[in-house]
């Protein structure tokens, strides 16, 4: 039993091999995907709440009722895509014109106006402190900087 570990059965490969590592995922796309997913579900609500509310008083700007399902399903499908595509910078524009997107749900139902406002400034947070954070840790794990102290 050369080269295994004492418990380790017949032929197991060494112990003392490291595991490979993958690179931190940027607290930005973090941040982003968990906003959009939020998104997500107030987006499916707010569709249907739209929806029912057209079916009693006509369609806003006398749109037939399904078109709030119709939109509400395109934004759920852009979120999700936007979701997948955090990988890439261009990406995050396209998050961005998600929330113009829903903030200009507001004119269907004046209530998305605040959801819109309150997860737009949810989003500019994200970024802006997600960016913060990410160029932090760049600077600490660069080479010939002491982690802790910033740079001059």
């Amino acid at each position: 039993m050369t080269g295994t570990a004492p418990d380790a059965p017949e032929g197991a490969p060494d112990a003392a091999v490291e595991p490979t590592t993958r690179p931190a995922r940027p607290l930005r796309r973090t941040l982003a995907s968990i906003v959009l997913t939020f998104e997500l579900l107030i987006i499916f609500l707010a569709a249907l709440v739209i929806w029912g509310l057209s079916r009693e008083d006509g369609g806003p700007f006398g749109l037939p009722s399904w078109v709030p399902l119709a939109a509400g399903g395109v934004l759920i499908l852009l979120a999700l895509v936007t979701i997948t595509l955090l990988r890439f910078e261009w990406a995050y524009v396209l998050g961005w014109a998600l929330q113009v997107l829903i903030l200009a749900a507001g004119l269907l139902n004046p209530a998305m106006y605040l959801v819109g406002a309150i997860f737009g400034g949810m989003w500019a947070y994200c970024m802006i402190v997600g960016a913060r954070i990410d160029r932090a840790r760049a600077a600490e794990a660069a080479p010939g900087t002491e982690p802790g102290k910033e740079p001059a």
